[in-house]
């Protein structure tokens, strides 16, 4: 088994980035992401302060829009529409799911496509869906496929099966699999048997966000799991959606939670943000 560390493909973006950062520099360009969190949930919390810490490596910055849980929906789009509107801010990252008085359908509706860097908004799910190579991806769909090319995974004419159909991550990461010229199933916690599906494959994605469902069962010798679950076990402690213990001595290969996949999303948001002021000084 080997495992497939997050690491490495994270630092390998930003290595990638640095002479566009020092050139963007030279313009009196600094790449620079809003963040606009509402409320204050701990995940929220935690996932700011690693894309603050990320931009900070890199020389970028970043600007944290706070917003009370209870704030309305005009509000909420006002700020959305000043961010669209400021020429220093490169990229939004809104923290979802929003506050149930909030419309997440609205603001989909309202973000400006090049500056929405976690694709959250229609204009970039459309671009995505009809293959365009313009707009970006939901970070943590591309960070898989970051993953799967730093680790030379060969994904052409591969089966591949994805747990999970949200337009977050599981519907993005099948459609960018597909222009892989990769073989998709996408499956979910309803579809019978789950697990023929599974062990059909030769690389699975798990992205249902159900705690260590994909066990020994689901997986034979020569598979490849990635596994994109953030879930906190039965002893407090984060695990993904892959019983790893229990199958990583069986798989070919597999990454860990946590050290996997979450460890390059906030690099995939920084290359996103560097990209668009890249663009906005041509």
């Amino acid at each position: 088994m080997v495992e497939l560390l997050g690491k490495p493909v994270a630092d390998a973006i930003c290595a990638n980035l640095k002479d566009s950062i020092e050139e963007l520099k030279g313009k009196n360009k600094i790449p620079t992401l809003a963040i606009v969190r509402v409320g204050n949930r701990e995940d929220d919390i935690s996932y700011e302060r690693g894309a603050r810490k990320r931009f900070a490596d890199n020389n970028c910055d970043t600007r944290v829009v706070e917003l009370s849980a209870d704030v309305d929906q005009d509000e909420l789009e006002k700020t959305i529409v000043e961010l669209n509107n400021d020429s220093s801010v490169d990229g939004i990252l809104l923290f979802r799911p929003l506050p149930k008085q909030l419309s997440e359908a609205r603001i989909q509706k309202l973000i400006e496509g090049d500056k929405d860097v976690d694709c959250m908004g229609l204009e970039n799910m459309a671009r995505l869906f009809a293959g365009s190579k313009e707009g970006f991806a939901p970070c943590t769909a591309q960070a898989v496929i970051e993953l799967l090319h730093h680790y030379d995974i060969e994904l052409k004419g591969k089966k591949v099966t994805v747990i999970g159909r949200s337009l977050v991550i599981g519907k993005p990461v099948a459609m960018m699999l597909i222009k892989e010229n990769a073989t998709v199933t996408v499956c979910h916690t309803k579809t019978e048997d789950l697990i023929g599906e599974c062990k059909n494959a030769d690389i699975i994605v798990a992205a249902a966000g159900v705690a260590k469902m994909v066990s020994a069962e689901y997986v034979k010798p020569s598979s490849i799991v990635i596994d994109v679950g953030m879930n906190v076990d039965e002893a407090g402690k984060l695990c993904g959606d892959v019983d790893f213990a229990g199958i990583s001595e069986i798989v070919d290969r597999i990454t860990p939670v946590p050290r996997g996949v979450g460890s390059v999303t906030t690099s995939v948001l920084l290359k996103n943000t560097v990209a668009n002021a890249i663009k906005s000084t041509k």
